[in-house]
């Protein structure tokens, strides 16, 4: 009989390893370098693979399969014990995607079937076939794979990858009488057409109760262990919140790397966007010792400083460190030091950082929807998230699901960088949080959708932001706009009469001021045609200051994505002066100084912690990156509460001689490499 968890165990849990077994482990894997590596890398909980796909234990659930190479042996067993022997939290993880062809024609009523009702095999690796999680494959049968394993080994929590089975439209049985007993209605014939909005919504309470069921056969054995779904990338996008809520101690993000045009902020963005919706559960990031690229290899090697920047950013911004290797094999060792190196970097930052809450002035909204109900991409709000990080500008996430005034009012600004579908209740909440003095900073068609995708006649914000549509984006090249009225917002473009402006545009009128209005159209070639035959005149960005305080922006063009295309210095001005302009004041922590910085900042009752995480490379924008840079010199001034402070430089582990001036501290830090944080500390004051 096994002892139960610690009640606690998810919020003590902060260093994950994971050993993502292939079939042939069993036959030849080291558990003792496994065991190791856990002690060496201050590891204090790990995720080892169980069962679902493949049993690495010798189940005995008819249909399990087990591993051919399992023989006598428990591979899975012998690392739960060693890990026990290091008092380390123990995770088992199933997979559940896939069947054997023994499995799929005994039980056909488990598959995962296309329109035509064909079931749908595996699209890597023929001869096996994908389950669908609307039949009685995940609801029963899965749900005694992790009752076995519970029972058998008395883990902590069971980790489920691909929890959710075939991510498209499954027309099984099981799918087709589910929708049609809830809604009354057939499946979509395709994703983003007529029945979405219902499947949505459908298939997010399917699964939010099929994470309530596999939780409670593990609570039923064992009240507080807890099963763990693995959100993917966006976190808990596929889940109903309120269904979730109860049942998620913590929640594992699998971003696992970055590839082609991506930049290496984007680890600290995922904690980001998971705690917008969870601000108080613990969130993982899981890091691939191996490259994250399209042709899928998974059994190499990932250059080690492009490893431990994943792993750094990510839990500077909340993220803890989980780092996974796919095959216990090891022939190739050299990321072996750099994952001990930042698991041992986040041991030495933890004791300061876990008292503490990060907090910012600034918001970027997470418009979760768009991604569910309109086909787009990201590259608004990656543009706007650019523009701030090279601003220096610590921000958090706030979600769209979660717009009440509580939330809102942890914030100074609130940024849309493209939140083209807000319902009306998000846009009162919005329009409230302003009318109390909160700025906010939009851009392109932001509320011009509702939540369902329908298009609107004018903005949903549009009394808020002073604006009307004339007319809707259209495509336009060889754009411009001119700096016309006398404003702060036009700062910093000294030298010039015009910047370049957008790709798509919108026709506004506005009574508010207008700092930067459109040049109209003129030809791009020949180019002796290349010339302007009109004064500046319909507004290309208004801005309002309110009754209680507040500020508002509005660009009506594609601000953020043609920054992050063409990555124009005027733009990321834009950027950082409109949400300058709206905060209104001194921010509460500055940080000057050269290169690129991506800041996050760490309160708590008696002292604050600014993360200062160096991204300064020329492999920043295109990875991987293969050497970190040292960060030049660097100032950082923080308001304070009290005049008597301590400073601390926790990863130099030097004590800090600074003054309190005018209600703030700067610190100067000469150096660093790839973190450094700055712990002010008034607890004596």
């Amino acid at each position: 009989m096994h002892t139960d968890s610690d009640p606690d165990w998810p919020a003590a849990a902060t260093r994950w390893a994971q050993i993502t077994l292939a079939e042939d482990d069993p036959e030849h894997f080291d558990a003792d370098f496994w065991l190791r590596l856990m002690r060496d890398s201050k590891a204090n909980a790990t995720c080892i693979s169980a069962g679902g796909y493949v049993a690495y234990y010798p189940t005995e659930i008819e249909y399990h399969y087990r591993s051919k190479y399992l023989a006598g042996t428990d591979p899975f067993g012998t690392l739960v014990d060693g890990a026990r022997g290091l008092n380390i939290k123990v995770m088992a993880r199933v997979d559940p995607h896939a069947i054997h062809a023994d499995a799929a024609e005994a039980h056909p009523e488990w598959l995962a079937r296309d329109r035509d009702g064909n079931p749908i095999e595996h699209w890597a690796y023929p001869g096996i076939w994908l389950t669908c999680a609307f039949t009685p494959y995940h609801r029963e049968f899965s749900t005694e794979v992790i009752r076995e394993i519970v029972r058998e080994y008395g883990v902590d929590a069971v980790f489920a990858n691909r929890w959710e089975g075939y991510y498209g439209i499954s027309y099984s049985e099981g799918a087709q009488k589910s929708f049609r007993d809830e809604t009354g209605l057939d499946l979509p014939d395709r994703e983003h057409g007529e029945r979405w909005p219902e499947y949505v919504a459908w298939r997010r309470r399917q699964l939010g109760e099929l994470v309530g069921i596999w939780d409670r056969a593990v609570r039923d054995l064992r009240p507080n262990a807890r099963f763990i779904p693995n959100m993917g990338a966006l976190a808990a996008r596929d889940l109903a919140s309120e269904l979730a809520e109860p049942v998620a101690p913590l929640f594992i993000i699998d971003k696992q790397g970055r590839h082609g045009i991506e930049a290496p902020w984007s680890a600290g963005r995922n904690g980001k966007r998971n705690r917008a919706v969870f601000p108080d559960r613990p969130v993982q990031l899981i890091t691939s010792v191996g490259p994250e690229h399209k042709y899928r290899w998974k059994d190499s090697v990932a250059p080690v400083e492009e490893t431990k920047t994943w792993i750094v950013d990510g839990f500077a911004h909340g993220a803890m460190p989980w780092f996974t290797k796919f095959n216990a094999s090891v022939p190739d060792r050299r990321w072996v030091q750099p994952v001990i190196e930042a698991f041992n970097l986040h041991a030495d930052v933890e004791p300061v950082l876990k008292t503490m809450r990060i907090t910012a002035e600034v918001a970027l909204l997470d418009p979760t929807r768009i991604g569910e109900l309109r086909a787009g991409d990201n590259d608004h709000e990656d543009g706007f998230y650019q523009a701030l990080v090279e601003a220096r500008v610590p921000f958090e996430f706030v979600s769209d699901q979660l717009l009440t005034p509580e939330r809102l009012s942890e914030f100074k600004v609130i940024v849309l960088a493209n939140a083209e579908q807000l319902g009306d209740e998000q846009c009162a909440a919005l329009r409230t949080y302003v009318a109390n003095g909160g700025s906010l900073v939009a851009a392109y068609q932001s509320s011009l959708y509702d939540e369902n995708g329908a298009p609107r006649s004018d903005f949903g914000l549009a009394d808020v932001l002073n604006i009307h549509l004339t007319e809707p984006s259209r495509p336009v090249q060889n754009n411009y706009i001119a700096l016309t009225d006398a404003h702060p917002l036009n700062a910093g473009y000294e030298g010039t009469t015009r910047i370049i402006g957008g790709t798509h545009i919108i026709g506004i009128e506005s009574d508010a001021t207008a700092p930067f209005r459109f040049i109209p159209d003129f030809p791009d070639l020949p180019m002796e045609e290349v010339y302007p035959r009109a004064a500046p005149d319909k507004p290309a960005m208004v801005c309002t200051e309110n009754a209680r305080g507040g500020r508002t922006v509005y660009f009506p063009f594609n601000l953020g994505a043609l920054f992050w295309e063409a990555l124009q210095a005027d733009h990321q001005k834009l950027i950082a002066n409109a949400v300058g302009w709206a905060l209104g004041k001194t921010p509460d922590v500055t940080v000057e100084g050269a290169g690129l910085v991506d800041v996050a900042v760490h309160r708590g009752e008696t002292g604050v912690a600014v993360a200062l995480v160096n991204l300064t490379n020329p492999m920043a924008m295109r990875g991987p990156i293969r050497e970190t840079l040292p960060l030049p010199p660097q100032t950082v001034s923080i308001a304070v509460p009290a005049q008597n402070v301590k400073v601390r430089l926790l990863v130099a582990s030097v004590e800090v001689e600074a003054a309190v001036v005018d209600g703030r501290v700067e610190v100067e830090i000469p150096t660093a490499g790839l973190l450094e944080v700055v712990h002010v500390d008034w607890s004596d004051a």
